[in-house]
């Protein structure tokens, strides 16, 4: 069974997730963490819990998404996994940075590509890959079908969406990402986004502005 804690870091205030189980492995989900302050308080949680880090996931590619990588990568010998799509992204966000006045070291590392219908296993637990592009064109999220919660980085927030006016965003995309892919989960599906708090499958089908379903 998975425990989950979320971070919010950056000035982009971007979550990053730390997911582990009863044997103290765990997965890091897009580490945002930009300030050294910040790369502190993962690792102290991580090697205060006693976890051992074994796998290190981005649902998409965005500078936001991205600034620890590297740090992670490095400090816990970790290879990053992500969506082929979102290579060029990975690539770019050096360059964003700069855009924002966020200079930042990219991981630049081996790459591990992941997509839909892969699984990504840790211990008797397991993530399934399902691929919502639109706000990228490679963006992915994690369904835990046995916990039922999803991690879906920028495609879904409570009472919102991912922007799609970024370079390779599209809305109609999205949308079909929404619908055919998480509004399809059961209603009481957890979601965990990159940016805000946590909402419900059931919540945002009746009650989200940009794609309503209900």
């Amino acid at each position: 069974m998975f425990d989950v804690k979320v971070f919010t870091f950056s000035p982009i205030q971007e979550n990053t997730f730390v997911l582990w189980n009863d044997q103290k492995n765990c997965i890091i989900i897009d580490p945002g963490c930009y300030f050294d302050e910040e790369k502190d308080q993962l690792a102290d949680f991580i090697d205060g819990n006693g976890l051992q880090p074994s796998l290190l996931l981005n649902t998409h590619c965005h500078l936001d998404h991205v600034f620890g990588n590297k740090w992670v990568a490095d400090r816990y010998g970790l290879t990053l996994h992500i969506h082929p799509d979102e290579k060029e992204l990975l690539d770019h966000a050096p360059a964003s940075g700069l855009m924002w006045n966020l200079p930042f070291d990219n991981y630049t590392g081996k790459l591990i590509y992941i997509r839909e219908g892969d699984t990504i296993p840790l211990g008797d637990d397991q993530l399934d890959i399902l691929l919502t592009p639109g706000h990228s064109p490679g963006s992915i999220s994690f369904y835990c079908r046995k916990q039922e919660f999803i991690i879906s980085g920028d495609v879904l927030f409570r009472m919102s969406i991912g922007r799609t006016d970024l370079p390779k965003g599209d809305f109609p995309t999205l949308e079909n990402s929404i619908r055919t892919k998480l509004y399809t989960l059961p209603d009481n599906t957890l979601v965990y986004p990159g940016h805000g708090e946590t909402t419900t499958i059931g919540f945002e089908k009746k009650n989200n502005p940009f794609v309503k379903a209900i």
